[in-house]
Order: C-alpha cells, then sequence, then structure tokens
C-alpha cells in the first residue's frame, strides 16, 4: 500500500449535539476548530505533539483518540499502519459537551484515508461516518463533524444485523447566531450518560418526537419558533444534578425568552440566538468565571488538504 510522502491536514468542527429535545440525533456544527497535520514517518508508532486544548493532559502516543482513530480507518481500509508523526492545534474545549471527542474521531478517520493513495476507493464517505458512529457510540456530533450545519442523523440494521449510519445536513437560517457558554469545568459523556433512565415515560417521548419536528421547521425556516421547539423531557431534567449552574443558567436564558439548551451531554449551554439584543442579552447572563462567545454556524465540515497538491 502506497503513503503519500506529503502531509495531510485536516480542520475539523466543534459540534451541539441534541438541541434539546434531539437526543442522539440533532447535531450542528459550530465555528471552532481543531487543525489536525498528520505525516509519515520510518519510525514505528505515534508521536503527537498538543498545542492548545488538552495540552499536558491528553496523551501522546497511539493513545491519542486521533491516533486511534487512524489505527481503526487503517484497519477498516486492510492497510499496515506506518509509523505517523501528528500534530494538533486544538481549539475545541475538552469534555465541555461541545464535541471534542468526535471532531478527534473524525479527523483521524479522514488523516488515515488522505494519507493512503486511492484511500477514498478504500473508505468511501458512507463508511467514514459508520466507523466514526461505532467509536463514538452515536452518531449525532460525528455527522455534524463531518458534514456540517445542521444534521438529522439515524442509526439502522442491515439484513446481518450490522449497525449502519446515515445523516442529512440542512443549512442553518441566517438569522440564527449561536452563543456558547463554557465553564471551567469538564464532566464525562459516560458520566452524563449513566444518569438516564433506561425506559422512558410514552408522554414524553410524543413530546419530544413533536419539538423535534418542529426544531427541524425552525432552525432552517422559521427561527421564531426556536423557544418552543427546544424544549425536552427526556435528558436535560434528567441530568441537572451532574451540572447544577449550567442548568441554572439554561434556565435563566429560556426565562428571559431565548432558545438555550445543554449543548450535548454538558456541561456548556448553547444559546440559538435571533437578534443583537437577544445576544447581547444572553453574553450578559453567563457567570464571571465561564467563558462565553459568538460563533457561526459552520457549513462545511470537516475539511481535508493534501500538503503540495
Amino acid at each position: 500500500m502506497s503513503f503519500r510522502s506529503s502531509g495531510v491536514e485536516v480542520v475539523v468542527p466543534a459540534t451541539s449535539a441534541n438541541l434539546g429535545p434531539g437526543f442522539d440525533s440533532l447535531g450542528l456544527a459550530l465555528g471552532v476548530h481543531d487543525h489536525v497535520v498528520a505525516m509519515v514517518t520510518e519510525d514505528p508508532g505515534f508521536l503527537v505533539h498538543i498545542e492548545g486544548e488538552g495540552a499536558g493532559v491528553l496523551p501522546t502516543d497511539e493513545e491519542h483518540l486521533v491516533a486511534r482513530a487512524m489505527l481503526a480507518a487503517w484497519t477498516a481500509m486492510s492497510v499496515d499502519a506506518p509509523g505517523v508523526v501528528i500534530r494538533c492545534a486544538n481549539a475545541i474545549p475538552q469534555g465541555r459537551g461541545m464535541g471534542s471527542s468526535a471532531s478527534a474521531i473524525v479527523a483521524g478517520i479522514m488523516l488515515a484515508r488522505g494519507l493512503v493513495i486511492d484511500g477514498e476507493e478504500l473508505l468511501p464517505d458512507d463508511e467514514v461516518l459508520g466507523l466514526a458512529t461505532r467509536m463514538e457510540g452515536h452518531p449525532d456530533n460525528v455527522a455534524a463533524a463531518l458534514l456540517g450545519g445542521f444534521t438529522t442523523a439515524w442509526v439502522d440494521s442491515d439484513d446481518e444485523g450490522a449497525p449502519h449510519a446515515s445523516a442529512v445536513t440542512h443549512a442553518v437560517h441566517a438569522q440564527i447566531v449561536p452563543v456558547v457558554c463554557v465553564p471551567q469545568q469538564p464532566m464525562s459523556t459516560s458520566t452524563a450518560r449513566g444518569m438516564l433512565d433506561e425506559r422512558v415515560d410514552r408522554a414524553d417521548a410524543v413530546f419530544n418526537i413533536g419539538r423535534v419536528a418542529l426544531l427541524t421547521h425552525a432552525l432552517t425556516e422559521a427561527p421564531q419558533m426556536l423557544f418552543p421547539a427546544t424544549e425536552d423531557r427526556l435528558h436535560q431534567q434528567a441530568r441537572a444534578a451532574a451540572y447544577p449552574e449550567s442548568h441554572a443558567l439554561m434556565l435563566a436564558l429560556r426565562a428571559r425568552g431565548i432558545a438555550a439548551v445543554i449543548s450535548g451531554a454538558g456541561p456548556s449551554v448553547l444559546a440559538l440566538a435571533t437578534t443583537p439584543a437577544e445576544v447581547a442579552d444572553a453574553l450578559a447572563q453567563v457567570p464571571a468565571d465561564w467563558q462565553a462567545s459568538v460563533v457561526a454556524v459552520d457549513s462545511a465540515g470537516a475539511r481535508v488538504h493534501v500538503r503540495g497538491v
């Protein structure tokens, strides 16, 4: 198998999943990015250099999630892994509900494919999403990181019972402005998911189904409907004890008429503002020790650049 002699760079966006009612199915790509470069070397194994978020904390060998995703992609492609140097310039906060793990997985898969000549034939786009979903455990974040924009993702099974992930992407209404509110302390997704009941009440399920349908309409065509469309009964209240400050901020924003949700599994809060006044109001409610920023919707998703080409 032939590898490229030049480096491959991937730019991958942060994401916010669930968006209130769309548990494990809806995602939004945000204009905060990790830049990851990989190059094949003669030395075996992985060497990872990290700048920005996660520096000094994340592993710098084959245990790094980007490296693990590259290995998984090469296994799927029946390619023996070479030695690799990876350089990560990270802007996506770690463990804050902004899709850092999904972004790392997508980056690794796209890097591995890009480093192999004819890699797109060995690992087509639909298989990229499936592999990323299997690594992440659910498709919402990885779909948004890969495709960009507002995504709806789902998983079904083939005739042999193997899971298969699919997704569609939608353009977000130009009036919608995401405001991301990030606390200092992280929280693991597994901890947050462990707080959810195995069963849900039928009335709550029906409530969320209606809100998901409305949210798709609101995000694409009718931003004035965002506030009712972002209501949820399945996961946010159930996990409130895990992020009391985040839950309090979300409720405070909603009390002011702003469509606010817990971002992913938390603890970040995402506000979907529709006017400059709402943006200013949302920023004014954020605690002083949090980081708050107005970001764009990333409509492109993961971008791959082969250096020297």
